[in-house]
């Protein structure tokens, strides 16, 4: 993935967000992703943090969703890696956060949410 490739993504990445379309999100991730979260270990009830495959990845976006009606991305920059994408960015709250996001061609396969510590909460994070 070159820059002007990466930041397309992240752009359709955003816009989806942005506009609470799981669907647009969901088709940059294989069905089988994993992806890791310590919102995620906070809101679900397996708490350990990790969501395994497209369906329970949406579950978990759909309640965050639920539980952060205005929820809403900045995008700060972006970073290029091999086979690897890092988004940060800026959520409804200000909180700088950074998606991790390994490729397996143009799919995502892996993804981590990442956060500052004292914004790894629902209720100073978005559920990402």
């Amino acid at each position: 993935m070159d820059l002007a490739e990466a930041h397309n993504f992240a752009g359709s990445w955003v816009q989806g967000w942005n506009a609470h379309d799981l669907d647009h999100v969901l088709s940059h991730f294989a069905d089988d992703v994993v992806f890791t979260s310590p919102v995620a270990a906070q809101l679900l009830d397996a708490g350990d943090g990790v969501i395994r495959g497209k369906t329970a990845l949406r579950a978990y976006w759909a309640e965050g969703l639920r539980r952060i009606p205005d929820l809403r991305f900045e995008v700060v920059d972006v970073y290029v890696g091999v086979h690897t994408l890092v988004i940060n960015y800026r959520n409804q709250k200000m909180a700088l956060v950074n998606e991790v996001l390994i490729f397996d061609g143009s799919l995502v396969v892996q993804g981590h949410g990442t956060y500052l510590g004292r914004d790894a909460n629902p209720a100073g994070a978005a559920t990402r």
